[in-house]
């Protein structure tokens, strides 16, 4: 049930698991070599940390658990995967 207090909120509509983003960079990576490019796929480049990067991120979808009843219902690699689908049918 939505409670009255839900509207005109902003909520964090993510998977509320913690994701670096070498992690994220494998997961395209791993999709990019299977559905279209086989090689020559650039490795990432460190660099020093600058002001105002982001070094831990994790989204808190408790907001929206508690108001709206949000579950997420795919994990970040299924959305990727089903994402990348659809820009290789479409795109």
């Amino acid at each position: 049930a939505v409670k009255d207090v839900a509207v005109n909120q902003v909520y964090n509509v993510a998977f509320g698991e913690r994701t670096t983003l070498n992690e994220l960079f494998e997961m395209i990576r791993g999709l990019v070599e299977m559905l279209c490019v086989k090689d020559n796929i650039p490795s990432p480049v460190y660099r020093d940390f600058r002001k105002g990067d982001v070094r831990h991120s994790l989204a808190d979808i408790s907001k929206g658990r508690d108001f709206i009843g949000y579950e997420p219902e795919r994990s970040i690699v299924v959305g990727l995967d089903e994402a990348a689908k659809w820009y290789v049918d479409n795109i």
